[in-house]
């Protein structure tokens, strides 16, 4: 037998739900069958929602997948598998809005990785970024060095200290993402780390940390005593 929404109680119905407990007592299930709003002959708006969560492996999978990959799910036409996408971009522009807000400071490793998350740990391919900044710690200019399948022990400190000299930057921070989520560092990472440092000492910029962004975590080489 298929139930819809109707045959819930009243009260764990999504938007009744939501009405009576908040958005914050709804699961990413019953979020997500208030955004699809209709479901197909044989599932409801929630159950179609929870083979969407299925389908992508979790609310973060629902990012990751393409218009057309989300019109292959039965149930999920263009209009709104472009709402899910339109929302996905949203949630990202308000988190960076939010990280922006307050007077930042790019000495603390919290905050840089608060306003670089959204853009960075949704990424499936690794990007490295090197954040140039002034006597204040202000930043000058933020780069993208590599793109794609990026082997940190491979980066050449040449280009980012080339470019250093021409922004007239005092120090640098190296920012870039692992799209498994998992932001421990690999040997490669801190051995690329200490080269980047080594050559900033030799022409007097220096290199104040090296951040490394997963799933809505993040680690600090510097605050973690690898640098």
């Amino acid at each position: 037998m298929n139930y819809t929404i109707k045959d819930l109680p009243e009260n764990e119905r999504p938007v009744e739900k939501f009405l009576l407990k908040g958005e914050s007592a709804l699961s990413d299930a019953e979020l997500l069958a208030i955004i699809i709003r209709t479901g197909t002959k044989d599932l409801s708006a929630l159950a179609l929602a929870d083979k969407l969560l299925k389908v992508s492996q979790g609310i973060l999978g629902i990012h990751h997948l393409s218009v057309e990959e989300l019109t292959s799910v039965k149930g999920i036409g263009k209009v709104k598998a472009i709402q899910l996408k339109a929302i996905g971009e949203l949630s990202k522009r308000i988190a960076r809005s939010m990280a922006t807000q307050t007077e930042f400071s790019f000495v603390s490793p919290e905050a840089i990785a608060d306003r670089y998350m959204e853009d960075l740990r949704h990424l499936e391919q690794e990007q490295l970024m090197v954040l140039y900044l002034n006597t204040k710690c202000n930043l000058i200019k933020e780069e993208i060095i590599t793109k794609g399948t990026v082997n940190m022990s491979i980066v050449s400190p040449r280009e980012i200290f080339i470019n250093a000299v021409k922004y007239k930057a005092v120090s640098l921070i190296l920012l870039h993402n692992h799209p498994s989520g998992d932001p421990t560092p690999s040997r490669h990472d801190i051995e690329a780390t200490y080269k980047v440092k080594e050559a900033g000492e030799l022409i007097g910029i220096s290199l104040i940390d090296h951040i490394i962004i997963g799933d809505n975590r993040y680690v600090s080489l510097k605050r973690d005593g690898l640098l």
